[in-house]
């Protein structure tokens, strides 16, 4: 599978089937989920239905959801990337990883990654990142990667408000932090 970003430590790439069980690791854990507004994944075929979801996208929109490697010891560790919210016409910059690798800084580290991508390669004017109020660690990678906050707004119906940013190319130029 063909690598779609590299970082010092990580690699991304498209999601496959191969990936089931990882991803039903990481989406069948209640600690990752607790703060994505999502249940708890019960079985494998919700995640190969999600991956299918995932491919269609890839080929659709040209980016999406990328399964996230660890160089060292080609491991899986969660996933990254932006994908297209037509319910708001917003692409969104997401993540999502596995809690031994949690404090590690792969989220910050992924996130520039793709935000440049986003910005230099795929030509993206705006890109925005949404959370749950209480998911403290999310809302500070958005910070750390140059993200500004843009609103308190619902993510779905029914939801409680959540926080959203937002950046383009000359805003994360501007806010730059090494």
């Amino acid at each position: 599978m063909k690598t779609i970003i590299e970082t010092e430590r990580l690699l991304l790439r498209e999601i496959t089937l191969d990936d089931k069980e990882a991803l039903f690791k990481l989406h069948s854990d209640a600690a990752v989920q607790k703060y994505t507004g999502e249940p708890v994944v019960e079985s494998i075929e919700e995640i190969k239905k999600a991956i299918e979801t995932r491919i269609i996208d890839y080929k659709k929109y040209g980016f999406g959801r990328w399964a996230t490697i660890l160089k060292s010891g080609k491991q899986f560790v969660g996933w990254a990337g932006l994908a297209y919210l037509p319910e708001f016409d917003e692409i969104d910059l997401g993540y999502r990883f596995l809690p031994e690798y949690w404090g590690l800084g792969i989220a910050t580290e992924a996130s520039r990654a793709i935000l440049t991508y986003g910005f230099d390669s795929l030509k993206i004017r705006k890109i925005i990142a949404i959370a749950l109020k209480e998911n403290k660690a999310s809302i500070r990678v958005m910070e750390k990667v140059g993200m500004e906050f843009d609103k308190f707004a619902p993510y779905e119906l029914g939801s409680e408000d959540a926080i959203w940013y937002w950046c383009d190319k000359k805003l994360i130029t501007k806010n730059k932090v090494h």
